[in-house]
């Protein structure tokens, strides 16, 4: 039989399978120099560890928190999922992931499952460094759908996470009822 117990170690590991998973995004993401995802997926890792210390602690606010925040990593993820798929005027080859500071994309771009990454001699007008010069076939994955796999995967855990977390703070604020008379 489940009991509260039971409860707060299943929402421990919801909090860690998403705190790996973001591990994970955060890697891919470096390797793109993709700034804002760095920054959207390092707040996530300390909220969740956050909320982990609230609820090993009993601390409700905390989980609140990451309740909260949880809100907000679901509509970062559905942004990601419109930027990819190209909703709502939003397009893929823009820099905004990179804040504007540099031509790089999406990890994932160049080297996804099977892709295999060719060089194309550029034309003399444009500089050398321009990435739009590599050619990129065979692969079996396009990257935008394995963003949008990654981000569909984001929110999943996330909204679990937020009714393990209202259920753990309702479990904390009856104890804390009930501990008064």
């Amino acid at each position: 039989r489940l009991n509260k117990t039971h409860f707060i170690k299943l929402f421990c590991l919801c909090y860690e399978l998403g705190n790996w998973n973001c591990f994970f995004l955060q890697i891919f993401d470096f390797l793109g120099y993709q700034w804002a995802p760095i920054l959207g997926n390092f707040l996530h890792i300390i909220v969740v560890i956050l909320g982990l210390f609230g609820t090993i602690q009993f601390r409700p606010k905390y989980i609140i928190v990451y309740s909260v925040w949880t809100v907000l990593w679901v509509a970062w993820n559905v942004f990601i999922i419109c930027f990819y798929l190209e909703v709502g005027g939003l397009s893929k080859n823009t820099d905004l992931m990179t804040f504007n500071i540099s031509m790089h994309r999406s990890w994932w771009r160049e080297h996804g499952p099977g892709c295999v990454r060719k060089e194309v001699p550029p034309p003399v007008s444009r500089s050398l460094d321009d990435h739009s010069f590599i050619s990129v076939t065979g692969c079996i994955v396009e990257f935008q759908y394995l963003e949008v796999i990654h981000s569909s995967f984001q929110i999943l855990l996330a909204l679990l996470g937020f009714v393990y977390a209202c259920y753990v703070i309702s479990v904390f604020t009856e104890e804390e009822d009930s501990c008064k008379y």
